[in-house]
């Protein structure tokens, strides 16, 4: 196990109805701005109750926040908030409001370009504005991390960013609120978890059994529920143990201490900024083909990955290792995400275009032993296709 300093300062205030508890963690003199997606908040009561626990402070509302949050509608929020003299942020949606509203919260107080919050990764993030978040669509951890991904669309690029000063101050978590969600949006959030999970675990043994059992333990949570949570949308007990586990997988605990890759999520940014497919069906395109590139490097893991999460026990060293990614490629097709890039129409005519993107950005050097290459992206494109 290597060093590390884990800090995670995030309230966590879980359960059915605890949108009340915002009156009591929202300073009393708060001046708020709410920070919501489409109208599925309204729609489904969500924001009413936010304001209603709010009481007597002053609120104000910003909608339209995107699925993949962008910078152009992020700094009408920036200008709202200085407009305003708002000095606290709400969250109320899934990752992308909180991913956003921390882009909000950091740029609203920044002296300089804000697109340069992005390009220096959050490096130059000095304070923020405090802000919480009522989470309604699990998956991205944002409800309890530092980092946070957001698109400019005029440039065709999806960066991220981290900074201990857009931690959320606290998050709410109530598995009620996600009852009503589409079946896409539930199977992509069960991916999305996964593949969090999976980007901080199977890299190369770092003798760290505590986060490794960790993480077996969450992704084999995954597998189990992954179906109930589509089958039966009102089970609290399910939808309950879903939010949590996608909390957890990207809170910063199980990557204390271990290796981490992220080769496939910044891949899948460059699919989500130049096509608009949605973060979890990048990642569920990129993740078996990127495995299959990379088996050799990451074998050991691999086949540790087979017998605890999947239970395979026959076979070579080799065998394991690809029964491990068959399975984890037929468990995203059973929740409704396409793993192909022709599931979404996409062909050999736009790998190149992708590789290009992925240069611009600098993201020459991927992967836990930065040897992920656009070279190696390329092939992985084309296995995928």
């Amino acid at each position: 196990m290597n060093s590390f300093d884990f800090y995670n300062p995030t309230h966590i205030a879980f359960g059915e109805g605890k949108i009340a508890d915002l009156n009591k963690l929202v300073p009393a003199e708060a001046r708020v701005l709410v920070l919501f997606g489409g109208e599925s908040a309204r729609r489904t009561g969500t924001l009413d109750e936010v304001t209603t626990a709010l009481g007597e402070r002053q609120v104000t509302l910003f909608g339209g926040i995107e699925p993949n949050p962008s910078f152009e509608t992020l700094m009408e929020a920036v200008a709202q908030v200085r407009e305003q003299g708002v000095d606290y942020l709400l969250a109320v949606g899934g990752g992308s409001v909180i991913d956003g509203t921390k882009f909000v919260a950091a740029a609203s107080v920044f002296e300089g370009d804000e697109w340069e919050i992005l390009t220096q990764g959050g490096r130059n993030i000095e304070r923020a504005l405090p802000f919480g978040s009522v989470l309604t669509l699990p998956a991205t951890g944002s409800e309890m991390n530092k980092g946070a991904v957001v698109t400019r669309k005029s440039l065709k690029a999806k960066l991220p960013f981290h900074s201990n000063h857009v931690f959320p101050a606290f998050s709410i978590l109530d598995p009620t609120k996600t009852y009503t969600l589409p079946l896409r949006q539930v199977g992509n959030g069960v991916v999305d978890a996964f593949v969090h999970v999976v980007e901080q675990y199977l890299t190369y043994p770092a003798q760290a059994p505590v986060q490794d059992r960790f993480a077996e333990g969450l992704l084999q949570t995954l597998v189990e529920i992954g179906p109930q949570t589509l089958a039966e949308p009102e089970n609290y007990q399910v939808r309950a143990s879903m939010m949590w586990t996608a909390t957890l997988a990207l809170n910063g605990l199980i990557g204390s201490g271990v290796p981490q890759d992220w080769a496939t999520h910044m891949l899948g940014h460059e699919l989500t900024a130049l096509h608009n497919l949605d973060h979890a069906q990048t990642l569920a395109i990129v993740l078996p083909a990127m495995l299959r590139e990379r088996k050799a490097a990451k074998l050991d893991k691999l086949v540790q990955y087979g017998e605890r999460v999947w239970n395979i026990r026959d076979g070579s060293a080799e065998d394991k290792a690809e029964a491990a990614i068959a399975k984890t490629e037929a468990f995203f097709e059973s929740l409704g995400v396409k793993t192909r890039l022709s599931d979404y129409d996409l062909g050999e005519q736009h790998i190149e275009p992708l590789i290009a993107s992925l240069e611009s950005h600098g993201m020459v050097k991927l992967g836990e032993h930065g040897d992920v290459t656009p070279e190696v992206c390329r092939r992985v494109l084309q296995a995928s296709l």
